[in-house]
């Protein structure tokens, strides 16, 4: 599942790599995270939830920018992930990134953690 999304012209300035940890996956967008770039994202979660892998860990620390866009590709996953019978957390936001979820609230539905390490040994392994 180790697998890096390009850029092209319908994905400016994301990329998205993808390591397996146990039987979940740690998940890291690179870039701006934003209308343009959001399918890159939703298509990599999208393959994590549909391959049953029951624990997400998004680490935010290479997201320079987070917009409505992205942080609903974030909630839809989380949902989808959820009723799947898994979980996402989310890791080392940005104070930019971390600010989108403070004004909308978005961080009373996920765990967050300050990094990734912390985030790893507080989810449940196999």
């Amino acid at each position: 599942m180790d697998r890096a999304v390009p850029e092209d012209a319908n994905r400016r300035s994301l990329t998205v790599e993808v390591r397996r940890v146990g039987s979940g996956a740690v998940v890291a967008p690179v870039g701006e995270l934003d209308h343009h770039s959001a399918d890159a994202l939703r298509e990599v979660l999208g393959q994590c939830v549909a391959e049953g892998c029951p624990r997400i860990l998004i680490d935010c620390s290479g997201l320079a920018f987070c917009d409505s866009t992205g942080l609903n590709v974030l909630l839809a996953t989380r949902l989808d992930a959820e009723a799947a019978g898994g979980q996402v957390h989310l890791a080392a936001m940005s104070p930019i990134v971390a600010r989108i979820f403070e004004i909308t609230g978005a961080t009373a539905v996920f765990t967050v953690h300050r990094s990734v390490e912390e985030a790893l040994a507080a989810m449940p392994t196999d």
